[in-house]
């Protein structure tokens, strides 16, 4: 099991960037890859961006495509999710994932189900 624990969230006015961290620890060795996922107020949990465990694939939802990037820090064990151009829309708890499929190293998931260790959210508003 790895244990994620995020930061960097909070209110930033439309247009603005934000970056979120997430700080793995235990058995990263049996990490293939890591994701950010996001949950608005009364919707499910949806993907926004993964990348696998060397940092040379990275994959991201259409709707963030072009303001987000997704980054890894192996020595820290810590992947970023820099947010540029934020709307209200993107308002939501973003929560970091990992996964111990080894099949995701080469082929990135956006299914909630491919991720098996979770954090406990970060919370990010943007404001109009």
């Amino acid at each position: 099991q790895v244990q994620l624990v995020e930061s960097g969230g909070g209110l930033v006015q439309a247009g603005g960037s934000l970056r979120l961290s997430c700080a793995a620890s235990g058995r990263t060795s049996s990490t293939y890859a890591m994701a950010w996922f996001r949950q608005a107020p009364g919707k499910e949990r949806v993907f926004v961006a993964a990348i696998n465990w060397n940092g040379a694939d990275t994959l991201y939802a259409d709707s963030v495509k072009g303001r987000f990037t997704i980054s890894i820090d192996n020595a820290r064990s810590t992947v970023y999710l820099q947010m540029k151009s934020l709307k209200p829309v993107d308002t939501a708890v973003y929560y970091c994932s990992a996964s111990s499929y080894p099949h995701l190293e080469y082929e990135l998931g956006t299914m909630a189900q491919k991720y098996d260790s979770w954090g406990q959210g970060t919370q990010v508003t943007v404001s109009s």
